[in-house]
């Protein structure tokens, strides 16, 4: 039988992961969605760990290139949806490591829509009473695999 300690700390944890939702995970997908590096950056903190397959970058030069990107995709008449949704999330009242599986849909100017999947691991921080991501790796393999649409369609993704 569970103690209404045990209750009550889960509610909580599901409390600030619902916090976590409104302040990084519903801005993040709708700046993504919009082409909109300089939103999407906010929801980074000043300092990042970001992994990618092309390495580490400690200097957060993935945020110019977040404006970059976005830049050109708009150039290039491109339209893009982000789904995703969590494998594991471990939070406390100042820490949230997330793990889950996204997928892009990416649909350019007279062009069919083309997706990509891949898993992410953020941590996520409380830095002066806000939630930022401060730390970011993502992946379109596992295992040597490719992600992909049936892994992404093992669990439901997200609706804000």
């Amino acid at each position: 039988m569970l103690s209404s300690v045990t209750v009550g700390a889960q509610i909580e944890v599901l409390n600030i992961q619902r916090e976590i939702d409104t302040s990084v995970w519903r801005p993040f997908q709708k700046a993504f969605e919009a082409l909109d590096g300089e939103a999407l950056n906010r929801t980074y903190a000043k300092e990042v760990l970001r992994v990618t397959l092309n390495g580490i970058d400690t200097n957060n030069s993935f945020k110019s290139d977040n404006i970059k990107r976005f830049d050109k995709n708009r150039e290039d008449g491109a339209s893009i949806t982000l789904d995703f949704w969590f494998d594991s999330r471990h939070t406390n009242e100042t820490t949230s490591y997330e793990v889950g599986f996204y997928k892009i849909g990416t649909t350019y100017t007279g062009k069919e829509l083309s997706y990509n999947y891949g898993q992410f691991h953020i941590v996520i921080k409380k830095i002066d009473g806000h939630w930022k991501i401060t730390q970011d790796w993502d992946t379109t393999h596992i295992n040597g695999n490719n992600i992909s649409q049936e892994d992404f369609q093992k669990q439901e993704f997200l609706k804000f």
